[in-house]
């Protein structure tokens, strides 16, 4: 008869057998389902509790439930025990054996961006001049005001200049390191040299332009300053950096904080002057901007520019870097792929 206590105790019987012969966690799963989940026959004896004699309903529910109990703390050991065998397992094949010899690491070294910057910092040591820094975030007045550019000038469009959001609507990300000349010319009187290496900030990216890129500028001022002094400062440089007999040309140009101004370029390095899309067909390259100090900064320094004269010039890093080691792509720098960095 379903419910009575001989049948219970089968139950109990096969329910440990079964749990005991699971060797696996979806076998143990399937014998509780089998014998006292929710639709195990222990569950299904308690369901039909209510069919039986009023006199046989309270012995054979407290049996029925005392043996799902007992099966239910069964299942939780076996449980635990095959877990923590699979674990032990798991641990054992992946255990690390400390008596293989260690894999060594290669050897790091510096990005050639940042060796470039040292380089080209050194030489200018070597030439007398010391190092400025200034912030990243600049205000207008020294990004554009102070260094004569007119309100117009195309340099101030949001297409060139990444603006930051600010009460007074004037800062911007630094669109070259010229800020730090007026920033130490409004601290320090004449004689003054410095070079100002830093990032800087422009809405501008191909092949040979980056939206972040790094950039060396220098300041001379002093009484009796020449171009001559800035041509042959500048020659001296690129000698230096690019070795002896590398053609080099001085062409007009115009910025508006230089009056005269040039443009300094050199032989193409990825064709050797034949042309090619880096050098745009015209087989030299451009390295850097330079010229005179125009009287109109020297004004805004408190400067008097009937007794001193002074060059700036400025020249980009990754341009000196693809220079050096015949690279025709800048965005390589910044891809940080291993095969590429790992040949400097």
């Amino acid at each position: 008869m379903p419910g009575t206590s001989e049948q219970i105790a089968r139950l109990r019987e096969e329910g440990l057998a079964a749990l005991a012969a699971a060797c696996t966690e979806s076998e143990l799963l399937a014998a509780k389902g089998r014998f006292f989940g929710k639709k195990g026959a222990v569950s299904e004896i308690l369901k039909g509790i209510a069919s039986l004699p009023a006199e046989e309903r309270k012995a054979v529910g407290a049996e029925a439930n005392r043996v799902r109990a007992e099966l239910e703390a069964v299942f939780d050991s076996r449980l635990a025990g095959i877990r923590e065998g699979e674990r032990l397992a798991r641990e054992g094949r992946d255990r690390l054996d400390v008596t293989l010899p260690g894999r060594a690491l290669p050897p790091g070294h510096r990005h050639p961006i940042s060796r470039t910057m040292s380089d080209i910092i050194a030489v200018f040591r070597r030439l007398g001049f010391s190092v400025q820094g200034g912030p990243d975030v600049e205000k207008d007045y020294y990004n554009f005001e102070a260094l004569n550019f007119p309100p117009e000038h195309p340099a101030r469009d949001m297409q060139d200049t990444f603006y930051v959001e600010s009460r007074d609507g004037d800062l911007v990300l630094r669109t070259h390191t010229s800020p730090i000349q007026i920033r130490t010319m409004e601290k320090t009187r004449p004689p003054v040299r410095i070079i100002a290496p830093g990032a800087v900030y422009r809405s501008d990216s191909d092949i040979t332009h980056s939206p972040m890129f790094h950039q060396v500028e220098g300041l001379a001022v002093d009484r009796d300053i020449t171009f001559a002094d800035l041509k042959g400062l500048l020659t001296e440089f690129c000698r230096m950096t690019f070795g002896p007999g590398k053609p080099l040309r001085f062409r007009p140009s115009y910025f508006p904080f230089t009056e005269p101004s040039a443009e300094v370029d050199i032989r193409c390095v990825i064709c050797g002057g034949s042309g090619c899309r880096v050098c745009k067909d015209t087989g030299w390259l451009e390295i850097l901007g330079a010229g005179m100090v125009d009287p109109a900064v020297f004004g805004f320094v408190g400067y008097d520019p009937e007794e001193y004269t002074g060059f700036a010039f400025g020249m980009g890093v990754e341009r000196i870097a693809m220079l050096r080691h015949g690279i025709s792509d800048i965005r390589l720098f910044f891809e940080n792929d291993i095969r590429f960095l790992s040949q400097f």
